[in-house]
């Protein structure tokens, strides 16, 4: 059991935000073998014979993301590939410039990784973080770009629902049912944590709150300098993330974008390929792909490739429209 006592600026500064970098992270545990639940069981059928066919060499990420063995500090993440943001909504690609930036003096970690990788990093910084990042870059591409606007869609809801209780009740509301692994009492969050035991001080620096949609079940903290202190927890409603939703288009949308181009967009609730969606939808291959250029153009769907083939997903604003009321 942890420990955090928080004083009166604590409170003040305990704030919300996302991080794609660390969604990266937490998914490459899923791969790893993290999922033993099966949440993601969905995603995985179909990222994981992606990444094989792109020949990417994802060693240098992979070798960094640990997960639970035997070995003590196997369930350890090192701190200089995910720090905490520092904005409230990063891109990836500022989250990337910190990690190329890194100070070599923290590149060291208890997590159980490869002395060969670490040794790698330590004698030449620049160019092996450079090398990092470029490998997060294809394989965010792959594996998490196509699914993006889902997932931001449920870590924008629970930060909403969050802050709603804090409003209504204060900090005791707010961590009252964030998970069921931590408990606020008397200005102190209580966090069961495996191994780590003992009491912790945020001094002024508030607590940052990170949800994340590849934890579940479980909660990780980063508490030590010079990290921001952070806590990285499952969002409400995780369980329905890869649910399959019937497909259905409603006349309104249709009469808005046109029948064939809202039947794309309701097939799209998980990323496809042309050849896919013209095999579903009973449409021509030419005219799905003149669909999906004017959707795109539109800021509807986005495009992602992957090897040969590319892959078609919606936006958020895609999102919004084919789940507004009348749209199925």
């Amino acid at each position: 059991m942890i420990e955090i006592a928080f004083g009166t600026e604590d409170v003040a500064r305990t704030r919300f935000a996302l991080s794609p970098l660390w969604e990266v992270v937490a998914s490459v545990r899923v791969l790893k073998g993290a999922d033993e639940h099966g949440l993601h069981r969905a995603w995985v059928r179909q990222v994981r014979p992606r990444l094989a066919a792109s020949g990417v060499d994802l060693s240098p990420l992979f070798d960094l993301v640990p997960v639970p063995a035997h070995a003590p500090w196997a369930g350890y993440v090192p701190g200089f590939l995910c720090p905490p943001p520092t904005t409230p909504l990063p891109s990836l690609a500022v989250e990337l410039a910190t990690v190329r930036g890194t100070p070599p003096a923290l590149l060291r970690t208890k997590a159980d990784v490869p002395p060969a990788r670490m040794a790698a990093l330590r004698a030449d910084p620049e160019a092996e973080l450079g090398r990092l990042a470029d490998v997060i870059e294809a394989y965010w591409e792959l594996a998490l770009a196509p699914y993006w606007s889902r997932v931001l869609t449920l870590l924008e809801d629970d930060i909403r629902y969050r802050a709603s209780r804090l409003v209504d009740g204060g900090a005791q509301r707010l961590f009252q049912d964030l998970d069921p692994q931590v408990t606020w009492a008397g200005g102190t969050l209580h966090l069961e944590h495996r191994t780590a035991r003992g009491s912790r001080r945020l001094d002024g620096r508030g607590l940052l709150l990170v949800p994340s949609a590849f934890v579940w079940p479980r909660v990780f903290s980063v508490l030590n300098e010079p990290w921001q202190p952070s806590l990285r927890y499952p969002p409400r409603g995780v369980g329905t993330l890869w649910q399959s939703r019937p497909v259905r288009v409603s006349d309104a949308l249709a009469g808005v974008v046109g029948r064939a181009r809202a039947v794309l967009l309701a097939e799209l609730s998980a990323p496809a390929s042309t050849t896919d969606l013209a095999r579903r939808t009973g449409l021509t291959p030419g005219g799905v792909s003149q669909h999906l250029t004017l959707l795109r153009t539109a800021g509807l769907v986005s495009a992602h490739r992957s090897g040969r083939h590319v892959l078609y997903a919606r936006t958020r604003a895609g999102e919004t429209l084919a789940q507004a009321p009348g749209a199925g």
